[in-house]
Formats: structure tokens, C-alpha cells, sequence
């Protein structure tokens, strides 16, 4: 119950702003159009409603969802063309459909087969053409996952994919019609959407009645319908976007992340401490391996010296030692004629016994 108000209250608070919205617009354009150079070609320019959502949708349409309105956008007459699937299965010929579109006096300008969209239309230049020279674009049900292919960029950029029609029934001049007075809601991969839902050529109340229309049909088709809308907001091509609708915060949600908020500020407290005190122990660590390493030089230069000392001494004993080596060989030569006359003499005393 309490759910129904609020959305009654939307609704209601949402005209008074369409009207405000759209006479701000009005002005502004009026403002404009004394400021700028007059054209030879006078183009009627439309207003577009983005539309917010809360969540993503699951899956990404190519078909757009019709949101009908009681003022078209689309004038009566208006360039319309037909692409039809001319393989063996579908049963359909260019000829019969030419013909069914003559008789029943359905508002369609021209008709393409899909062979032929294949071939002619293939370089990038005749695509750009084809989607330029159309007002709107229709094609049959059953060759609808092949039109992104063939048809490339420009069509989706310009918003003009074309509109399946269901050509199994022999209703096609009911969908035709109901398509041409109807706004466009593309679906895409994010939350936000561009619809455009009317034109300054109609008036005053006829622009409100469709945005208004254009509001209440998107709730309804939404998933999950108003508990999806996040905002509405009207606006020109070239001015600002005025909002129309606002959603409230959720306050279970908002209450929540606060309660998650202090327990995360409180774990980011702990964390920091224990940064911290790493940090800390860390420093201390570093110290003492810095003190580790001055004294392992210092220990290390004292080694060198006692080495370079141990060195020295050797040599000094090395060098006394060959000094006390040549002395003795000296000695020994000057010694040695007066052992050989000793030994000489002791022999002779032996031998004369």
C-alpha cells in the first residue's frame, strides 16, 4: 500500500515537472533561435528523456521495447522501408509482399530482400546512404539476429535498428502503425538510456501528454518496473538536462554500508597499529644488522692487520734466516783448508803408530 503511494506521489510530482520542464525548454529555445543565423532548411528538432536505472539489465536487447504514445513523433508521410527474408524458408517473395502492401495501402516506401542487402549494400558508403534516406526501418521476425551484421555501425548510432514486424500475420499495417506511434527504448549494457518521445512542432500539452506517457510506459516495462528507476530527465540536443524525477535513497542500504563503515574504520585502525608496530620492528631489525656489519669490518681490518703483521714478521725471519745461511757458507769455506791439514796430520800420526 505504502509502495502504491509513493509511486502515485511520483506520478503526480513527475507532471508538475514535465510541465515545468518543458516550458523552461521552450524558452530556452526560443532564446536560441533569435541568437543564431536563419537556415534555408528548417529541421524539427525533438526532446529526449534519459532514463537511469538502479541496476544493470541482465541481458542487452537489440529489439527495442515500444512505449506507445497518443501523439506519434513520426509524420505521416514519412520515408518507411521493409526488409524481407527471401531465403526458401521464410515463403515470402518481394512480388507478394509489393502487392499486399498496394492493396492494403500500408505506408511502406520501399522493399529490400535480404540477398539483396547482402550484396548491394555491402561497402560502408551504401550503408551510410540507406540509413540516411529512411525514416524508420522495419524487418521481418525471423532475420532480426542477422541485421547487426549486415547493416553495421551507423544504424546504431543513429537509432535507427530496424523495428521487427511479425510478417506471418496478415496484420502488418496494425504493427506498422503501432510502431510509427511509439517511442523506442533501447536496452543497452548500462544503466542509462536516451529515448526520444517528442517533437517542438506539436504543442504545448501534446508534449507534456507524451512525456508523461513516455514515463509511465518505461516504468512498466522496465524489469522490475519503478524499483528500477533511479531518475528521469528531459532535455534538448544541445541544453542541459532538467530532472523530472528523483528515486530515494534506500535507507536499509544506506544504514548498512554506515555500520560496514565503522567496522572497516575499526579494522583499518588495528591494521595501521599493526603496520606500525612491523614498521617498528622492522627499524629495530635493520639496527641491529647495521650494528652486526660495522662491527664484522671493523673485526675484519683488525684480522687484515694482525695478517698483514703475521706477514711481515715472516719475511723479517725469511730474510735473517738467508743472511745466517750465507754467513755460515762463508764460514765454512774459510774453515774448510784448516780441517783438511787437521785430518791430513791426524792421518799421518796413524799411520807412522
Amino acid at each position: 500500500m505504502a509502495k502504491n503511494m509513493g509511486v502515485a506521489g511520483a506520478a503526480a510530482s513527475s507532471e508538475l515537472n514535465v510541465e515545468k520542464a518543458v516550458n523552461a525548454l521552450l524558452k530556452w529555445r526560443d532564446s536560441q533561435s533569435q541568437a543564431q543565423k536563419p537556415q534555408l532548411l528548417e529541421q524539427d528538432e525533438f526532446l529526449y528523456l534519459i532514463v537511469s536505472l538502479k541496476k544493470i539489465p541482465q541481458k542487452a536487447r537489440v529489439n527495442p521495447i515500444k512505449v506507445p504514445l497518443p501523439h506519434p513523433i513520426i509524420d505521416d508521410p514519412a520515408e518507411l522501408c521493409l526488409f524481407i527474408d527471401d531465403r526458401s524458408k521464410s515463403g515470402i517473395t518481394k512480388d507478394a509482399a509489393s502487392k499486399k502492401i498496394k492493396s492494403e495501402n500500408i505506408p511502406i516506401n520501399k522493399v529490400i530482400k535480404l540477398s539483396k542487402l547482402k550484396t548491394d549494400y555491402k561497402p560502408f558508403e551504401a550503408k551510410r546512404k540507406l540509413c540516411d534516406s529512411y525514416d524508420m526501418f522495419f524487418a521481418d521476425k525471423r532475420m532480426i539476429p542477422l541485421l547487426p551484421r549486415l547493416l553495421g555501425k551507423q544504424f546504431f548510432k543513429k537509432k535507427k535498428i530496424p523495428v521487427h514486424v511479425d510478417l506471418k500475420h496478415n496484420n502488418w499495417k496494425e504493427q506498422i502503425h503501432n510502431a510509427c506511434s511509439s517511442a523506442m527504448l533501447f536496452l543497452s549494457s548500462g544503466t542509462c538510456c536516451v529515448v526520444k518521445v517528442a517533437k517542438l512542432s506539436l504543442e504545448k500539452k501534446e508534449i507534456v501528454e507524451n512525456v508523461i506517457a513516455a514515463i509511465n510506459g518505461i516504468a512498466e516495462r522496465v524489469p522490475s518496473k519503478w524499483g528500477n528507476i533511479r531518475s528521469f530527465h528531459l532535455k534538448l540536443l544541445d541544453s542541459l538536462a532538467l530532472p523530472l524525477f528523483q528515486a530515494m535513497p534506500d535507507l536499509r542500504l544506506k544504514i548498512l554500508a554506515d555500520a560496514d563503515h565503522h567496522t572497516s574504520s575499526k579494522e583499518e585502525k588495528q591494521e595501521v597499529e599493526e603496520e606500525e608496530d612491523d614498521a617498528s620492528h622492522q627499524k629495530t631489525k635493520k639496527k641491529k644488522k647495521n650494528k652486526g656489519r660495522i662491527h664484522d669490518v671493523q673485526y675484519m681490518d683488525n684480522q687484515e692487520h694482525i695478517n698483514y703483521s703475521n706477514s711481515e714478521a715472516d719475511r723479517k725471519h725469511e730474510i735473517n734466516a738467508n743472511i745466517s745461511t750465507k754467513k755460515k757458507k762463508t764460514a765454512l769455506k774459510k774453515l774448510c783448508p784448516i780441517d783438511i791439514k787437521v785430518k791430513d796430520k791426524k792421518k799421518k800420526k796413524s799411520l807412522a803408530a
